[in-house]
């Protein structure tokens, strides 16, 4: 017998002077004692309970569109401020490398930072919650804003291990439409960035903010970060514990990545990684990805570190969302 079954069989059970119980009857008037009162309270309660299991039951499913009807409202609204509605995908400039490895080049004036990747069109930055208040602009366009609950320092024993320094309900009081997280698998402390992933989720669930996984493979065991199969298992444990986006490295090829793509549940984007020799095998890895079927990217330092950080994004924006070639995108960033 199921929770239905119980709550229906509860709810048209018999009083004690041998009457139906239900309230879908107006023929029946109970008898005003303390047992019939009592029954009334417990019947209420019992209603109230199984429309709730009903509801929650209809609740939020993660699958490739972000948009589908199976989503709840307040994560389906929030997504579309990080996602282009019409062409259903993203370019996320992060902008989080400060806790990691300092004030590096590109990062030092925050505002002028944000201004320049917004005015180029970047669907959502995504940075730690002192640096929200400190590239605050109060000017200029608007722009989807992650906050990052993961915290890490390259001066740390252990580079890879990530500690949650930020909370869900703290992101939403500095207005976060999506919280991200980053997990290192392999690492020594694995099982205690997957614990996090795993609460911050339940957390993401219970707010309706979509959360984004930053999932790599790194440790003693990963013999190459890029290897396909390292990084579709990434991929696939991010979908698997509730993220509604995953961000992953391109593994080099159309055909790899579509593997990783084809794996993984909910939307995928790609890390810029590091700074890149040339704007055209930047533009050339996001050609491939998208064939692949991703949903975008997400790229920081190949972006506000470049020699115009706006004409960059733009070129971007034009690739994944409006399908344009990288001979195209070249273009642009002579103009």
């Amino acid at each position: 017998m199921d929770k239905y079954e119980l709550s229906i069989k509860f709810i048209l059970r018999k009083t004690p002077d041998n009457t139906p119980c239900s309230y879908l009857s107006s023929k029946h008037k109970l008898k005003k004692n303390t047992d019939t009162e009592r029954t009334h309270t417990i019947i209420y309660i019992q209603i109230l309970y199984f429309f709730s299991c009903l509801f929650m039951d209809f609740g939020y499913i993660p699958n490739k569109n972000p948009f589908g009807e199976n989503n709840m409202i307040g994560k389906k609204i929030r997504l579309e401020r990080i996602i282009n509605r019409n062409s259903r995908r993203t370019v996320i400039v992060p902008m989080d490398h400060g806790v990691t490895v300092g004030p590096i080049e590109g990062l030092a004036d925050m505002r002028t930072a944000v201004s320049n990747v917004v005015s180029g069109g970047a669907n959502a930055i995504l940075m730690h919650k002192g640096i929200v208040r400190a590239g605050h602009r109060g000017t200029g366009g608007d722009v989807g804003l992650i906050v990052h609950l993961s915290g890490g320092t390259s001066l740390s024993p252990d580079p890879n291990a990530k500690e949650l320094v930020c909370t869900v309900e703290e992101s939403i009081k500095l207005g976060a439409d999506a919280v991200s997280i980053h997990i290192n698998l392999g690492a020594g402390t694995d099982k205690e960035m997957l614990r996090q992933l795993g609460y911050i989720s339940e957390r993401c669930f219970e707010w309706q903010i979509p959360l984004v996984a930053m999932m790599y493979a790194r440790g003693s065991k990963i013999e190459d970060e890029y290897d396909v199969k390292y990084v579709k298992h990434a991929a696939r444990v991010g979908a698997e514990l509730g993220a509604d986006i995953v961000k992953v490295v391109y593994t080099g090829s159309v055909d790899s990545f579509k593997e990783v793509v084809d794996g993984c549940p909910v939307p995928v984007v790609i890390a810029g990684g590091e700074k890149m020799e040339s704007d055209e095998d930047i533009f050339r890895m996001v050609e491939g990805a998208l064939a692949a079927g991703a949903a975008g990217l997400s790229i920081g330092r190949n972006a506000f570190q470049h020699e115009n950080p706006t004409k960059m994004i733009q070129a971007l924006c034009k690739i994944v969302h409006n399908n344009a070639s990288v001979e195209d995108a070249l273009q642009m960033l002579k103009e």
